[in-house]
């Protein structure tokens, strides 16, 4: 998989569910971030920062775009399409319909989507095995706490954020049976992926309750919960990006989706595979991150517990409960 780059200038704003893009037609690939916003640190970022590194190997550009609202999605589709974009990627869970529509009107043209499952000929759906990652880092998180309460704020209150919750929950069991969780969301509209405000107070919410480390599974509302932890001494998990740079100290660790190397294969036409792809531990599409930022914070007596944990996931001695797929949490 491998994403193409181009910048273009986004979208426009004036006519109500319209997308502007630039005039003149390419053949590059394109990449379309989700909403809220390209530089969120997370999600959207990753799927960028891949792009970036595809063009830097490859020297090709790409076409991106950011998304203002979600009357947009098939329009800017059928516009990237119709200039001759190929591949066209994109990142996240709502561009099923959209996507279904304009894949059957441009036959001849490649679409990959992040998060999402389009079964059609010319469709490669990628997605992560995102609660068994969510579950390593909810082992760090109980084997950290000195409370015995951890703490969880999600984005969107969608299904998906949901599987982040629940491998958390059964990780942090399966390093303390005894482990107190503590679950918030930021909203039910996609504002909620922007909102570090509202993530802030859930997050300081939870301090007040008990927790000592809260996981933020929110997009660009997770800066929120990463800015309140440091100011209250505790300590954050971040997601999507590694985002242990952003509070050294404080940032525990972050639960690492590989938007990035997704995207970054997927923007090279020859590796279009149509279908579903499944991105989890084994393939590396998810895990968690250790560098000079929190190496301190995570001693090699825990590590080679998550690691062994890992381990066992993947041999299959232990099975993480996928919320997606029966929408409950045992955990």
């Amino acid at each position: 998989m491998t994403f193409f780059s181009k910048h273009l200038g986004a979208l426009a704003a004036g006519v109500a569910g319209s997308v502007l893009l630039a005039g003149a037609a390419f053949a590059d690939p394109a990449v379309i971030y989700d909403l809220g916003g390209k530089f969120d640190k997370s999600f959207n970022e990753a799927a960028y920062n891949g792009a970036e590194a595809w063009k830097a190997e490859t020297g090709g550009t790409f076409a991106d775009l950011e998304l203002q609202n979600d009357a947009q999605r098939e329009q800017a589709l059928r516009r990237f399409a119709s200039q001759g974009s190929n591949p066209i990627v994109m990142a996240g869970f709502s561009w099923g319909t959209a996507l279904t529509t304009v894949a059957a009107e441009f036959p001849d043209t490649k679409f990959v989507v992040i998060d999402a499952v389009v079964d059609a000929p010319n469709v490669q759906s990628i997605i992560f095995d995102e609660h068994t990652g969510s579950f390593l880092v909810g082992a760090i998180a109980a084997l950290k706490s000195t409370t015995g309460t951890v703490g969880f704020v999600g984005g969107m209150d969608v299904p998906i954020i949901h599987k982040f919750y629940c491998g958390y929950a059964q990780g942090a069991k399966a390093a303390n049976p005894d482990v107190k969780l503590i679950e918030n969301y930021t909203g039910t509209t996609p504002a909620a992926w922007n909102d570090p405000v509202t993530a802030g107070e859930l997050t300081k919410a939870q301090f007040d309750a008990g927790a000592d480390v809260v996981f933020a599974a929110a997009g660009g509302s997770g800066l929120g919960v990463l800015q309140a932890a440091a100011d209250a001494g505790k300590f954050s998990i971040g997601v999507d990006s590694n985002q242990n740079y952003l509070h050294p100290g404080s940032v525990l660790t972050s639960m690492l989706k590989r938007v990035d190397v997704a995207v970054q294969t997927s923007l090279t036409e020859a590796n279009f595979k149509p279908g579903l792809t499944v991105l989890g531990l084994a393939e590396s599409g998810v895990g968690y991150s250790l560098d000079e930022h929190n190496a301190a914070l995570i001693p090699d007596d825990m590590k080679a517990k998550v690691d062994d944990l890992s381990a066992k996931i993947q041999s299959g001695e232990i099975v993480v409960h996928d919320y997606t797929a029966d929408n409950t949490c045992p955990a």
